[in-house]
């Protein structure tokens, strides 16, 4: 008789094992959980009895289980909609549709829209096809078919240098085993139902499969004697013996084979318990792959073709070939739901994936700063760029760079396009620079729609009476009227705790409808992201039928817009819709009650400007001249704002390149994100705001100086964009340069007060002489500097600057978190607002003190005895100095700060005093960058950019 080949008994040792190795797996990574899903479409009893095993066997073995039951009714794009929702969540490892499906859905279609990357039955066209080709695996292999391979080895049998016979040629079966015995090295004869001769075949069968369908086909006397006979078919036939009536038998006619082979395997309990053992094992496998390449994030690099001289920024730009950003995404380890295509070259991440990767530890955080720079700036995206390149191409190290959105007021005005520069750039660097995926676009939408209500607000109540108003407001639909949700917001404000608008007494309606405000009060202006001086003060309300309601306001840059400093600073969207609603616009008229603020949602706008920008709070993720990730993100105003690029493009970031338990933390990747202007503004808000609100703490400093700005600072001429630089600035000049270093000493002092590693980087140019580096480093060292690095990574790319790179890798792998437990922020925001300003101004400017005009001193008390007096400040000045006033370089002394006025942008979270006359418009030069940007008509190439 022949040894019964016992499946349940192995695919039992195969569950056990497979517990034991997810057990395994989740000491070592707690988020490690594999997990099946199954669709079922309709209520056979069959496909749910097997569902059931399926769901059994996932939960004994530790694999989480999802079952989607669908009506026999659903249409086919019904189901191929539930199918792709599975394919994008990254938390499904693998599933399968149960088949059979209703007559009216195609299966080959259900089968081929499964991801090939979580078809874990096996039957994807391109896993069948790469089983087939010699020199490719198949993501999964068939699990019937990969079962009779396992029960074959398991019971020792030797497949190599054997005849074996497969009749039956099915994808589910025959032909994938076919293709694995021969992979096995058997001799393998594939035949079915119209075979010739088929009892001669199969009596030359050393090993024989039996998968055609029929019960009992295959007789005793066709079998080879001491062959080895997989029996695939499950049957029912009549039997009145049995309770059921019923009895399952095989293809094989078990009573005459069993007496003729050497091994056989029963029906019911051979190759069935090893279908679903194998099903468990690909799940396993899959999860285990997705964990891998999450942890992996191995990226695609772009070679540079480095020229000398150095061609201009967009020809650069223009003859490199990004990688399609489905692809960066991919080696991301982002999920197909967690992106947003915007074309080939760019794409919007959704926040989703901070909650996947909510237990991931943050990689490395280096913010990126300078020191007082020249009208032309000194590099810091370049240098952002080149370390970012660095880092992720040339010493393999996980690394985003994290930069703001540029305004197209610089973009067509004086400094050009912001994508970094040379051969250290974001690309495709004319999106960058021009629309990139309409962020912008949408915070003018918002802030235009809240300066319209602003003033038809204003219009209604000066033109109607309340009860006119109120009705209005709440207007009675199919004769009963309700709050707006919004509208709560205002009723909780007024202290009024009613839900039915009939309810309200004639005061209570009163105070809801009427906001009274102060037309002198009013903050919020217009946006347009163009350079228009003319725009600076307009009158509005000229117009007959605004009943003489005339006022004299004025445009702002986009990115001066408190919308555009929410953005950058909400940490969800639930964050940013409080924060929006929240942006004070005017006061209202002090009626002896005191002075009350007008907010946006006292306007009931607030969800609507949450609304129009929903899609901009999301990430765009782009990539440098070398492959290497970046998040474009946000853009507010550096001198009136915080001049930071986004908390959440960072914290996406940070958790991006981090890494997962068990890792090592020298693993974890780099996170280089950039500080508008000088240290004293950029870097100051960086720490004090941007980091209070994220709850983030860097691991290093770097600060990027130049020669050219050290000199000017050491008394040299003027830097005028669009003239010639002064020969000064060209020659070896050390006396002006030791002098200049003084600036650079105090933005290092500075640094250091917040208790963190600085790291200089002195962006080099052809023009610096050896003996003018070697004098910068010396003095930045002597003042505290960890390191100081030139980097020559304009001229070439990451390459260039490598040495920073390392650095930089060598301060943070030094580092630990008790080095992150010294950082400390420049004041308590418990102070008042006198004491904050006046911190900030001799700490970080070196100021003898502050002067507070009367308006200034007005809007102190206002502010305080509004609740707003808690909020960290929000320095307005000029960049160009460390001082208030611009023609002030170095390091100034004896003077006093003024403030002329103090402005709150409560929504955004912080006061701005106004040090000097501040634009918040700039105006256009008289030969603005435009003159230089066009497009070449017949290949759709902008040139021009830089």
């Amino acid at each position: 008789m022949a040894k019964l080949i016992d499946g349940k008994t192995i695919a039992k040792d195969i569950r056990t094992q497979i517990k034991k190795e997810i057990e395994e797996l989740k000491q070592k990574y707690s988020t490690f959980k594999p997990h099946l899903s199954i669709i079922q479409v309709g209520e056979r009893e069959d496909s749910t009895v097997y569902v059931r095993q399926k769901e059994r066997a996932a939960k004994e073995a530790g694999i989480e289980f999802t079952l989607h039951k669908k009506a026999d009714s659903i249409t086919e794009n019904e189901l191929l909609t539930s199918i792709r929702e599975l394919n994008d969540n990254p938390s499904i490892h693998g599933f399968l549709v149960q088949l059979p499906l209703p007559s009216h859905i195609n299966k080959k279609k259900v089968t081929e829209t499964i991801s090939p990357k979580k078809d874990v039955d096996g039957f994807h066209a391109i896993n069948l096809g790469n089983l087939a080709k010699r020199d490719c695996e198949a993501l999964f292999l068939p699990c019937t078919p990969k079962g009779i391979i396992e029960l074959l080895k398991r019971s020792d049998i030797e497949i190599a240098r054997k005849n074996a016979v497969v009749i039956g040629r099915s994808d589910i079966v025959g032909f994938p085993v076919f293709t694995l015995l021969s992979r096995n090295d058997a001799t393998v004869t594939l035949c079915h139902s119209k075979t010739e001769n088929l009892p001669e075949i199969v009596k030359t069968a050393d090993i024989l499969i039996v998968a055609i369908g029929k019960a009992e086909f295959v007789k005793g006397d066709w079998i080879k004697p001491g062959a080895v006979v997989i029996d695939v078919g499950t049957n029912a036939i009549k039997d009145p013996s049995k309770q059921s009536g019923t009895r399952w038998v095989g293809d094989v006619e078990f009573s005459s084979a069993s007496t003729v082979a050497s091994y056989i395997s029963p029906v019911p309990g051979g190759v069935g318990p090893m279908t679903v053992a194998m099903l468990l094992q690909n799940t396993l496998e899959s999860a285990k792959r997705f964990l891998q390449e999450a942890r992996n994030r191995n990226f695609s690099l772009l070679s540079l073709k480095l020229l000398s001289p150095v061609p201009s920024d967009i020809d650069i730009a223009s003859a490199q070939i990004p990688k399609f950003i489905k692809t960066l995404a991919e080696e991301l380890g982002l999920a197909p739901n967690e992106y947003d295509l915007y074309g080939q070259y760019k794409a919007k991440v959704n926040l989703s994936v901070l909650e996947r990767l909510k237990s991931r530890k943050d990689g490395k955080y280096i913010v990126i700063t300078g020191i007082t720079p020249t009208p032309l700036g000194e590099g810091k995206s370049t240098t952002t760029m080149g370390i970012a390149q660095a880092l992720g191409a040339h010493l393999g190290k996980p690394t985003f760079a994290c930069v703001r959105q540029p305004s197209q007021g610089p973009t067509f005005g004086i400094k050009g396009g912001a994508a970094g520069g040379g051969y250290s750039q974001v690309i495709p660097m004319d999106e960058f620079n021009l629309h990139l995926t309409g962020d912008i676009h949408a915070v003018v939408a918002a802030n235009n729609l809240l300066a319209a209500a602003i003033d038809a607000r204003m219009f209604h109540e000066k033109t109607q009476s309340d009860r006119a108003l109120f009705n209005r407001l709440c207007p009675a639909k199919n004769g009963v009227r309700s709050f707006a949700p919004v509208m709560f917001k205002r009723l909780q404000k007024l202290g009024i705790n009613k839900t039915n608008p009939d309810d309200l007494t004639s005061e209570e309606v009163q105070n809801f409808v009427r906001l009274d405000i102060d037309p002198d009060t009013i903050t919020w202006q217009r946006v347009i992201d163009t350079s228009d001086r003319f725009l600076r003060k307009i009158t509005i309300g000229q117009n007959p039928t605004e009943k003489d309601q005339t006022r004299v306001t004025g445009f702002d840059i986009a990115v001066a817009s408190e919308c555009m400093a929410v953005l950058a600073l909400s940490t969800s969207l639930a964050d940013m819709r409080e924060r929006l609603g929240r942006m004070v616009v005017a006061s209202s008229f002090d009626k002896g009650e005191g002075i009350k603020s007008i907010t946006a949602d006292d306007l009931g706008v607030g969800g609507a400007l949450t609304v129009l920008m929903k899609d901009a709070i999301k990430p765009n993720l782009m990539q440098t001249l070398e492959g290497t990730p970046v998040f474009v993100h946000a853009g507010p105003f550096a001198n009136i704002a915080h001049g930071n690029s986004s908390i959440l493009a960072d914290k996406i970031a940070l958790k991006l390149v981090g890494i997962d338990e068990g890792e090592d933390r020298e693993e974890s990747g780099y996170v280089v994100t950039e500080a508008g202007f000088g240290a004293d503004i950029g870097m100051e808000k960086f720490f004090n705001i941007k980091c209070r609100i994220s709850g983030l703490i860097p691991d290093a400093v770097v600060l990027v100086a130049t020669v050219r700005a050290l000199k000017m600072h050491g008394g040299g001429p003027d830097v005028v964009p669009g003239k010639p630089l002064p020969e000064v600035y060209l020659k070896e000049n050390l006396e002006m340069l030791e002098k200049g270093c003084e600036n650079l000493i105090k933005h290092i002092q500075n640094a250091k007060m917040f208790g963190l590693p600085v790291i200089v980087a002195i962006n080099h140019f052809i023009t610096d002489s050896p003996a003018e580096t070697e004098l910068i480093c010396k003095k930045a060292i002597e003042a505290g500097a960890e390191y100081a690095v030139p980097s020559s990574h304009w001229e070439f790319g990451g390459k260039g600057a490598l040495e920073l790179a390392k650095s930089i890798v060598k301060v943070t792998n030094s580092s630990t978190e008790s080095t992150k437990e010294k950082f400390k922020f420049l004041y308590d925001l418990n102070k008042s607002i006198e004491e904050k300003i006046e911190v900030i101004a001799k700490e970080m400017y070196g100021a003898d003190g502050i002067q507070l005009n009367d308006k200034a001193k007005e809007k102190i008390q206002r502010y305080t005895d509004q609740g707003f007096a808690k909020l960290p400040i929000c320095m307005a000045k000029t960049h160009l100095s460390l001082s208030h006033d611009p023609t002030l370089k170095a390091v100034p002394k004896g003077f006093t700060v003024p403030i002329r006025d103090i402005r709150a942008s409560v929504g955004a979270g912080f006061l701005y005093p106004l040090l000097g006359e501040m634009q918040t418009m700039p105006g256009l030069p008289t030969r603005p960058c435009f003159y230089d940007v066009d497009l070449d008509t017949e290949t759709g190439r902008v040139y021009g950019l830089f």
